[in-house]
């Protein structure tokens, strides 16, 4: 069965509004997805379009609320390398246009595209809902992820702060964390983290797509810049709390030949491990990531997408568990071997001491009381 995607057929309102960027957005369209038989939308000019213009593109962020009724999600994916995590917020305004999970929001029958970067829905309960699972007699504490489908650390955070009251929880709890993000906001943390790493109980992972700033201002609009987050691995090393580096994700023709460059900064930074992953592409996702791609690099688009199906078996993605990470084929290959080249002359594959579980003091409604 062909995956579902969004509704690009030609339109035949004449009215209607070319795909074009907004100032300080990743996606260049807001079209609905065809999966659960929801009715396109899409902008039409009315006459009016010359008033309303710097409101079109200046598109504002609405916050929302997600009465979530348990905050630890569970999944028993082979390929991911943990068994646990906690998503603070349900879409992402840092707006990276490959984000794997922007097809999420179209369960919310919102657009995986604008709507994604701009409907952004929070756990206001999430310390509370936290403090309720880790104080249940069966629970086990275990290695725990913050951030996995969409960034802990977004701009609302700075407000919300919803992270942070996470992880003083986990703290008093004594309950291991690792944290993914791209975001410089992580440092206002510290604090917690560095008592946390003391302990062996917490990890951080900044992901660094390109070290380009003007690509990195069109892919990942309201992500920290590339200096920044290198800044970041800096500040967290300084406080001692173990960081590591993520490529994420390599886009062949696009970013992969920054992949030394990359890893060599984040190692003078600070980082002690590495990783990567391939591009990936699925459902909405593709069309809205050729559609930036045609708009923003109209030279080298057809390149790019040849190069992504070369490591995707002729296809735009590959969701085989096994393969989803690194791709397949010649081209893949070549990117894993100069990343195991890079992993052993930048000395990105230090020993990490494993978090230290005896210390966790929940499992008991009456350990939460110390």
């Amino acid at each position: 069965m062909p995956a579902p995607t969004l509704h690009h057929s030609p339109i035949r309102d004449d009215n209607a509004l070319p795909d074009r960027q907004r100032k300080g957005r990743g996606s260049v369209s807001n079209r609905t997805s065809a999966r659960f038989g929801n009715a396109d939308r899409y902008e039409i000019d009315d006459g009016w379009m010359f008033e309303e213009r710097e409101g079109l593109e200046r598109r504002k962020t609405i916050l929302g609320i997600d009465s979530a009724r348990r905050i630890i999600s569970h999944n028993d994916s082979p390929d991911v390398g943990f068994e646990r995590s906690i998503n603070p917020y349900k879409g992402c305004e840092h707006g990276c246009i490959y984000c794997f999970a922007r097809p999420t929001h179209a369960y919310l029958d919102l657009s995986p595209g604008l709507d994604f970067e701009t409907r952004i829905f929070r756990k206001p309960d999430a310390a509370k809902l936290l403090r309720a699972e880790l104080s249940e007699r069966k629970y086990k504490a275990g290695p725990l992820v913050v951030g996995i489908n969409t960034d802990a650390y977004q701009p609302a955070e700075k407000t919300e702060r919803i992270t942070r009251s996470i992880l003083e929880v986990l703290y008093e709890f004594r309950h291991p964390v690792s944290i993914i993000t791209k975001s410089a906001l992580i440092q206002r943390d510290l604090d917690i983290l560095r008592a946390m790493a003391t302990e062996r109980l917490a990890s951080v992972t900044l992901s660094i797509t390109t070290l380009d700033r003007g690509l990195a201002r069109a892919m990942e609009p309201r992500a920290a810049t590339p200096q920044r987050r290198l800044d970041t691995v800096r500040a967290l090393k300084s406080a001692g709390v173990p960081v590591g580096v993520l490529v994420a994700p390599v886009i062949p023709g696009l970013t992969c030949h920054e992949l030394e460059a990359i890893m060599k900064a984040s190692a003078e930074a600070g980082a002690e491990r590495a990783g990567y992953t391939l591009v990936r592409l699925p459902y909405e996702v593709k069309v809205l990531f050729e559609a930036w791609l045609r708009l923003n690099y109209p030279d080298r688009a057809d390149k790019v997408l040849n190069h992504i199906r070369q490591c995707r078996g002729g296809k735009l993605n590959d969701s085989s568990f096994g393969s989803r990470m690194e791709g397949t084929g010649p081209h893949a290959e070549l990117i894993r071997q100069r990343y195991e080249l890079a992993v052993r002359k930048y000395n990105l594959n230090q020993k990490r001491e494993p978090f230290d579980l005896s210390k966790f003091r929940g499992g008991d409604p009456q350990m939460a009381l110390f």
